[in-house]
């Protein structure tokens, strides 16, 4: 298996290349030249697999025996859930009403990006270490400068995932001031010598953006071999998959045999959702894939009129009478309940619309009509970059609407929503990201066919948003945060010592200073 950029560059990379590489060097991200089918018998031969089984299984039809021998993979995919608190990884919950909620915050940092970055960090580990191990007597070791941005959840995952590990440096941008204070503690408290968390003076898109210019910077690029944690690695969205798989088969053991799935998913980033369409596209069956966005809904709007661009044509009405106000700051990114889906642009939508442009592109042959979608899409690219927005054929959007349907939802709903599950005959306390997507599948769940059964993909531990959970809960009876919902693994989080270098202004050249710094600082022992 090969994988190429979405944008066109010529060269094929190994799975070892595409995983170290994380973003291609002109600009496009990196997708498998072909999406394998499953095996024959895959609905008999894994329905008892574990997760570290189907995650073996499933990594294996992407991943050469001759890169990865088995046993190797055996060993990665289990020391990297070996720590996880629940035995079966992401289990799937079901909720009084007819709706289901997958859990995939049992890791480590108690959120979903641990499925993915407790892999991807020991993958890292195992490629410097087989690459060094074959250096000669003498010659300079490799390294890895891995640089991510994050609106909350993946830098204190991909800290937790690569803290300590020999010739790793990782530094990781978030927006100072908007991330939740346990998110933001997870990232800061972590002071192992090889961890750099920079707080930039901006929003996560402006974390993302300069963490892609830094890629795209060749020199420095070389200089410091820089690696990415952001789902912009395809290793993210390869290992995200699993948990589809896994809750499929968890469904079939309590559901009537003739239930349709569909996959409610909470994403601002797109990673997520998009990890559930190379599941389907893989064979794995499933009604139409719901996207939950929060009041920054590019996506939900691209379904709703095949335009994709950053701020809304409209402007943005004002908030019922006693709602909270979601307000846009100055780069047109809404503050919300929700802070991790505070996002502009959704990096990972790219690979899906590099798949949209090549179902419906012309040529003779597979290649031709490759060489076409790159094309396609790097001219998309090019429209976003240079007007803020591409819009896309009727052909595409219906495409688009074939496999996917979007819903927005607003912080008022987003507190009922935590709120009404609560209040249930059993109560259930949801993070403010799922209850997103516990919003919008009621909305979406009427236009299902009937035999059609809602998962709603829970991405975080509601302790980690306690200012949203406190609120929507501020009137429930007997309700108490510290005792029904703060894990022991907080208590004391936020007076801990802390480690954080701030960047005053959103500019690539101060976050290269602060790189080159540490860089200078290590060769000369410091």
């Amino acid at each position: 298996m090969k994988y190429f950029s979405t944008r066109g560059a010529e060269a094929r990379l190994s799975f070892e290349e595409a995983v170290l590489a994380g973003l291609s060097p002109d600009g496009g991200l990196y997708i498998p030249e072909s999406i394998p089918s499953l095996p024959a018998d895959w609905r008999t031969s894994w329905r008892t697999h574990s997760f570290t089984d189907l995650a073996v299984a499933v990594l294996s039809l992407y991943i050469s025996a001759d890169e990865i021998a088995p046993p190797e993979l055996r060993d990665l995919v289990e020391r990297s859930y070996a720590g996880f608190r629940h035995p079966d990884v992401t289990p799937l919950r079901t909720l009084d009403g007819g709706l289901s909620v997958l859990e995939l915050w049992h890791g480590p940092t108690f959120a979903f990006k641990d499925v993915a970055l407790q892999l991807l960090g020991n993958l890292f580990e195992f490629f410097l270490a087989r690459r060094n191990a074959r250096k000669a007597a003498g010659e300079a070791r490799e390294r890895l400068t891995v640089v991510g941005a994050t609106s909350g959840d993946t830098g204190s995952a991909a800290i937790y995932g690569l803290r300590g590990k020999a010739d790793i440096e990782i530094f990781i941008l978030h927006p100072k001031g908007r991330v939740s204070p346990i998110q933001e503690a997870q990232m800061t408290t972590v002071t192992d010598a090889n961890v750099h968390n920079v707080a930039v003076k901006g929003t996560f898109d402006d974390c993302q953006d300069i963490v892609k210019a830094l890629f795209a910077d060749t020199e420095f690029n070389a200089t410091h071999h820089l690696g990415a944690v952001n789902s912009i690695n395809w290793a993210r969205i390869l290992a995200q998959t699993v948990y589809y798989f896994h809750a499929f088969f968890q469904a079939q053991a309590t559901l009537p045999a003739d239930t349709t799935l569909q996959f409610v998913v909470p994403t601002g980033n797109f990673g997520d959702v998009l990890a559930g369409f190379y599941a389907q596209r893989m064979g794995l069956p499933m009604a139409r894939l719901a996207v939950a966005t929060n009041a920054n809904d590019i996506l939900a709007r691209f379904w709703a009129s095949g335009r994709y661009e950053k701020i809304a044509a409209a402007p943005v009405p004002p908030p019922p009478t006693g709602a909270l106000a979601e307000g846009k700051d100055a780069s047109g990114v809404t503050a919300t309940l929700s802070p991790a889906m505070d996002i502009l642009v959704s990096s990972n939508f790219e690979r899906l619309l590099w798949y949209l442009a090549f179902e419906t592109a012309a040529g003779d042959g597979e290649e031709a009509r490759r060489t076409a979608a790159c094309g396609t899409l790097a001219g998309w690219m090019g429209s976003m970059k240079a007007d803020g927005r591409v819009e896309v054929p009727t052909a595409v959007l219906e495409a688009a609407r074939r496999d996917f349907v979007a819903e927005r939802v607003s912080d008022e709903q987003t507190l009922v929503t935590i709120a009404a599950f609560y209040a249930r005959e059993q109560p259930y306390v949801s993070d403010p990201h799922t209850a997103v997507g516990l919003a919008a599948a009621a909305v979406i769940g009427p236009t299902n066919s009937p035999n059609t059964h809602q998962i709603v993909l829970s991405t975080a531990h509601p302790a980690k948003f306690s200012e949203a959970v406190s609120r929507a809960l501020a009137d429930a009876p007997g309700f108490d945060f510290a005792r029904d919902v703060l894990p022991a693994e907080f208590e004391g989080l936020l007076e801990r010592e802390r480690r954080v270098v701030d960047v005053e202004r959103a500019e690539v050249a101060l976050v290269k200073a602060v790189i080159e710094g540490v860089a200078a600082r290590k060769v000369g022992g410091v």
